[in-house]
């Protein structure tokens, strides 16, 4: 399918079945700084101060939100490096080190939902799955049939424990189980986006879909900007309907309706000095691009996420 990453890169499994938790990110961010080679290195249990399995749970969480990257040695030992947004969100001097700003948790949210390598499961549920209401068992089928499409082979319990582990992210544990025990009752920071809902009664989820007070234009415009990198190349035009459904597009990770994506939009006319804005034409909604520079188009998001950061 286009657009999808290569099928031998798709892992699964790296969390170890936990949700990432307050502090993990911070805890190895740090750790990477400190030691590129901590996570195959017998002192990560207490430098992180966690056990073994929650060691590669952070490892994976990391990699999977952006915040660090893989890279190889001569030795094959994968040593990991702090990324750029890693550093300008968690260094100690960084934007929000203690994940206290909500703009931050929409950002990892973007993050995860749009790595289709390390959250592949989490990008199908926001970027390719249209149903309101839904079971485990109904987003199972799904997922099982695009794999099959994809041509990713695994196993249906690892399938299921994706799924799991995906729910949990965003629904809080309690909610899930009649009783949960201590280890596994640390919700998510993701639970307080309010994106997914459960009841137990009718033993269904559902999309919190609609405008999301809590989402800042910058983080939307970020969201946006690199939805928009690959159309940027060739056209300068996009319909506002791209922006709200199509696949990766902020409307569809961030749950939004089609009236909260255009008053996005018109505040990002100011917030990036007219390199975005609207125009209606033939009584239809369009976004209109500049013709920015390709490298002033790659540092736009970053420059966002600074101002707002920065206020």
């Amino acid at each position: 399918m286009p657009g999808l990453e290569e099928k031998s890169k798709t892992t699964f499994g790296g969390h170890e079945k936990f949700v990432f938790r307050q502090g993990w990110l911070k805890k190895g961010v740090d750790a990477v700084s400190e030691n590129p080679a901590i996570f195959a290195d017998d002192q990560a249990l207490v430098t992180l101060g966690v056990g073994k399995n929650m060691v590669r749970s952070i490892r994976h969480w990391c990699l999977a939100t952006g915040l660090v990257e893989e890279t190889l040695d001569g030795s094959r030992i994968r040593l990991l490096t702090v990324s750029e947004l890693g550093k300008r969100l968690f260094a100690s001097s960084g934007w929000d080190p203690y994940l206290e700003d909500m703009g931050t948790i929409w950002l990892l949210h973007w993050q995860l939902a749009t790595n289709r390598q390390r959250a592949l499961i989490w990008h199908l549920l926001f970027s390719r799955f249209y149903e309101a209401e839904f079971t485990k068992r109904q987003f199972g089928a799904f997922v099982t049939k695009q794999l099959e499409i994809m041509g990713i082979m695994t196993t249906p319990g690892t399938i299921e424990r994706e799924i799991d582990c995906c729910l949990l992210t965003y629904v809080p544990a309690s909610q899930r189980r009649a009783s949960v025990i201590v280890e596994e009752s640390l919700d998510c920071p993701l639970v307080d986006l309010d994106l997914v809902r459960y009841s137990q009664e009718d033993n269904l989820y559902s999309f919190h879909s609609g405008p999301k007070p809590s989402l800042p234009t910058a983080i939307f415009g970020y969201g946006l900007i690199r939805f928009l990198n690959a159309i940027a190349q060739n056209r300068r035009t996009v319909h506002v309907d791209e922006c709200v459904y199509h696949e990766n597009s902020p409307g569809q990770i961030f749950r939004l309706d089609e009236n909260s994506v255009v008053e996005y939009l018109e505040d990002l006319e100011a917030l990036t000095d007219g390199a975005i804005r609207m125009q209606e034409s033939a009584g239809l909604p369009q976004v209109y691009l500049s013709s920015l520079s390709e490298q002033a188009w790659q540092s736009l998001p970053t420059e966002l996420l600074k101002r707002y950061y920065e206020q």
